[in-house]
């Protein structure tokens, strides 16, 4: 099993509501082909580097998931035929990047509780 992440861009004109409900869509192509979701990160509307479909900005989201390689066609072929998206990537990580991804999630995890803590004081 190997250890994959996802980033994709949906477009803008979506609510709230219809963004997440996309990336629901991809997460459960993974879970319903045996892929385990390790962790997910709605980076919200970000500006593109350059236009896409005359759009200037894009919904931005990683997705890591842990699954076997042939979860990547099918994944990629979800992403192709919804309209929603406007790009996508997907990489496999090998040890080195795996390991510095879960580093990334824990910092991450240590700042959200330390600011959490600083607002309740």
């Amino acid at each position: 099993m190997n250890h994959y992440e996802t980033v994709f861009i949906l477009t803008p004109v979506l609510s709230d509501q219809q963004m997440k409900e996309a990336v629901e869509k991809f997460e459960k192509v993974l879970t319903d082909n045996g892929a385990s979701i390790v962790n997910e990160e709605i980076w919200g509307l970000r500006k593109l580097a350059y236009p896409i479909q005359k759009k200037s900005t894009g919904f931005y989201s990683l997705v890591e998931f842990d699954g076997d390689p042939t979860i990547v066609k099918k994944l990629e072929t979800a992403f192709r035929r919804d309209e929603r998206v406007l790009r996508f990537l997907v990489f496999r990580n090998d040890k080195y990047a795996a390991e510095y991804a879960e580093k990334r999630r824990n910092r991450t995890k240590s700042t959200t509780t330390v600011n959490e803590e600083a607002k309740e004081n």
